[in-house]
């Protein structure tokens, strides 16, 4: 986990936006435009003004580098940085600085200069209670900016921050030699052509001269009006560094920015031109103030559904985990994040659109695994997928077959255990078609081994790999024929040997006819997220789809952006609401029904009332687009019967045992066979509990309606089932589960 966790530090969630780098004072401009977005002038101001020192000033005198870099400049133009700083002004509640009450310090500095630069860092030391001398030569402090701004505008803002601050200022009082002054630090801020005592930079730290404890900052080094302020006040910094260390050497702080973001996707927006000519109204600030999208690197968090839904970035991802996998070396009780890795689709699409190719999905997968590990991770978030593909691969469902005259064969269809077990003909038409195509093509019925995967489980995920990789031997080392983009995804990622190909290539292929006939209706196609990297799959199903008369619309997101339907890593136990809400957002896209080419997606959005056609219901015309699917309880039985099927067709075994039957017959009711698919329990589990019950006689009798309820624990859960008897047989009443152990006397 350490290499995903190093990648992951490299986000650009955090770095400065464009404007925030070229600003002299380093203002956090996103920060700052979402209070004005919020209408929070009073917060606003209050960050701009601990920013810049003198708000009445730098709001005057702000020249805007942020234009010159602002993503909206060629959409509109650049947002109004000055009119929305003035406005914080104009429509803050209080202007007036802060009153701290702190002890005064024992340090004494001396500042040379009564300009702009010198009474910023006067103000921001006096603010931390050093012992402040300010000495110019003049009979007036604010130096040059006499000459470029009206009195009344900078001497009341001077006045204004200094209200609370005490400093010694000596005027007529010019400085010719530093030696002579008792200070523990000096900063010359003469202005430009002013002295600089014969001094140079050492360019080893900020702000230093080659005189131990002298500064040199402002206009004196050729810094703008705007920059001088922010050299007195980031001086500061340096200064006491030195008083704490006697270091000169105070890294020159570093604020460039990794962003790289594109302004095509915006769209154009006119700027907001005061009514009055000078000062927005509050109606108008809001409104440039919304003209700004607060550049930062935010691409995941908008299209991934996991982190949309939960606002969490891929930085605080990882502490998350961290602190989860090992409780006590981060803030937390080891479990803040135990749900939330369970919650990934695992369907890449972080990775696609993250500019660093940050793989959350990933880090996720390997954080499941390191719990897994453990034994902290909850069974019960992957204890049905598990129990189920073990039922896909185990002697009812499973299957691995030569054609009866073949020794080896050139294909193998590995259908997957989710398409028959929705509808047993997409399995057999799918054979059927490329059994007449290719006679001698095998057949694997199973499961890929993704709910192992996806559960952090990798003995069991590897010991299913090993009886793929045994079986495609013993067939010949075949291509696999894949009817699944999910199950290509697993093969190619853990058994890259295996050559591979879609059952849409091969049908496109050999020019067959679409057998339905779709007459201009309107679909949307539906990728799954599992064929991102697949795009000549992609392009099959569409130009299928198009030779059986359909009219394509695009929906917004697929291709390299598909996203997922839910079902990726199958998190509908550990994040149930989380899956709900993914499902509501994918079938809100767009109102055209859809089509898809995975299974699960066509079924989960049935279930949620989306109308949906599986492209094999067009390929083989076999269903239309209401289709309701089938239960758990249902598709289980399907694949038992789907391998009974095949076995009699294809190699005429018409004596193939059907699972074992039930001793009782028990009647449900077709509203709680819903509620059992629901609450993801079988209809065999209720029976099972049934059984146990009558023949162990342990039941409690309700002598009020004469029901019966009983319990049984089956793997890791205890179910519980009322019932009461009904013609020749029981009519379920109710059934749950839990994950509690009951204790028996």
């Amino acid at each position: 986990m350490e290499k995903e966790r190093k990648i992951i530090t490299t986000c650009l969630k955090d770095e400065p936006a464009f404007c925030t780098t070229v600003c002299p004072f380093y203002l956090d401009v996103r920060d700052f435009m979402g209070k004005m977005q919020r209408g929070g002038f009073n917060a606003a101001f209050r960050l701009y003004h601990n920013a810049v020192g003198f708000p009445g000033i730098v709001s005057q005198l702000c020249n805007e580098p942020c234009k010159n870099v602002c993503l909206r400049r060629e959409k509109g133009g650049a947002v109004s940085m000055r009119l929305l700083e003035k406005a914080s002004m104009d429509y803050a509640n209080r202007i007036n600085p802060n009153c701290y009450n702190m002890p005064l310090k024992n340090k004494k500095i001396a500042i040379i200069g009564a300009g702009i630069s010198g009474l910023a860092c006067a103000l921001r030391l006096s603010a931390k209670k050093y012992q402040v001398t300010v000495f110019e030569k003049t009979d007036r402090l604010g130096g040059h900016l006499w000459n470029i701004l009206p009195s009344e505008v900078f001497l009341s803002d001077i006045h204004r921050q200094f209200m609370y601050e005490e400093y010694k200022l000596c005027l007529n009082t010019e400085i010719t030699n530093l030696d002579k002054l008792e200070f523990d630090a000096i900063y010359v801020a003469t202005g430009a052509g002013g002295t600089d005592f014969n001094l140079k930079r050492d360019e080893s730290g900020a702000f230093a001269s080659i005189k131990p404890g002298v500064f040199l900052g402002g206009s004196l080094m050729g810094r703008n009006s705007t920059q001088a302020i922010a050299d007195g006040l980031h001086v500061v910094n340096a200064i006491e560094r030195y008083i704490k260390t006697e270091g000169m050497n105070a890294p020159e702080e570093n604020h460039s920015t990794r962003l790289h973001l594109h302004s095509d996707r915006l769209a154009y927006l006119q700027p907001v031109l005061p009514s009055n000519g000078n000062s927005y109204t509050r109606e108008e600030a809001l409104q440039e103030a919304n003209r700004c999208v607060k550049c930062t690197c935010d691409e995941c968090i908008k299209q991934c559904d996991l982190m949309r839904i939960y606002r969490k970035y891929p930085k605080i991802i990882a502490d998350q985990v961290e602190a989860t996998i090992n409780p006590g070396t981060l803030a937390g009780n080891g479990t803040i994040a135990t749900r939330f890795i369970s919650t990934c689709n695992h369907c890449g699409l972080c990775k696609e659109v993250c500019p660093q190719g940050i793989d959350v999905g990933d880090f996720l997968l390997q954080s499941h695994r390191a719990m897994r590990q453990k034994g902290a991770m909850p069974w019960a978030f992957h204890d049905f997928w598990l129990r189920d593909m073990e039922y896909a691969n185990g002697e009812a469902a499973g299957l691995c077959r030569l054609p009866e005259v073949c020794k080896k064969s050139r294909y193998v269809f590995f259908p997957g255990c989710q398409l028959g077990a929705s509808d047993t003909r997409y399995v057999t038409e799918s054979y059927r078609f490329l059994r007449a195509h290719y006679p001698d093509t095998a057949l694997i019925l199973g499961c890929c081994g993704a709910p192992a995967d996806w559960a952090g489980d990798e003995p069991l995920h590897g010991k299913v790999m090993t009886k793929r990789r045994e079986e495609w031997i013993s067939l010949g080392k075949p291509t696999a024929v894949f009817a699944c983009p999910a199950c290509k995804q697993m093969f190619q990622k853990y058994l890259p040997e295996i050559e591979s190909v879609f059952l849409y290539d091969l049908i496109l292929k050999w020019g067959s006819t679409p057998s339905k006939d779709a007459a201009g209706e309107i679909v949307s196609v539906f990728d799954p997220c599992s064929s991102r990297d697949e795009p000549k799959l992609q392009q099959a199903v569409r130009e299928l789809l198009k030779q059986a008369g359909f009219s394509l619309q695009p929906l917004a997101y697929e291709g390299k952006y598909a996203r997922c339907c839910s079902w990726g890593g199958q998190v509908s136990v550990a994040g149930p609401s989380f899956a709900r809400e993914v499902v509501k957002a994918r079938i809100a896209e767009n109102q055209n029904p859809y089509i898809a080419y995975c299974v699960n997606c066509r079924d989960i959005f049935s279930a949620a009332g989306k109308h949906c056609y599986h492209i094999l219901d067009v390929l083989f015309n076999l269903n239309g687009l209401r289709r309701t699917p089938p239960t758990f309880t249902e598709r289980r039985n399907n694949r038992s019967i789907l391998k009974r099927k095949l076995l009699e067709e294809f190699w005429n075994e018409k004596d193939v045992k059907e699972p074992m039957a039930h001793k009782i017959k028990l009647y449900i009711s077709p509203e709680l066979k819903q509620k059992l698919h629901d609450e993801m329990i079988l209809e065999t589990e209720v029976q099972t509990v049934v059984e146990y019950c009558e023949s162990s006689g342990k039941k409690i009798v309700n002598m009020d309606n004469s029901s019966f309820t009983g319990h049984l624990v089956i793997g890791y859960m205890t179910y519980w089932v009322e019932y009461r008897e009904a013609e020749g047989g029981f009519l379920l009443l109710n059934a749950y589960s839990h994950r509690m152990t009951i204790e028996e006397a």
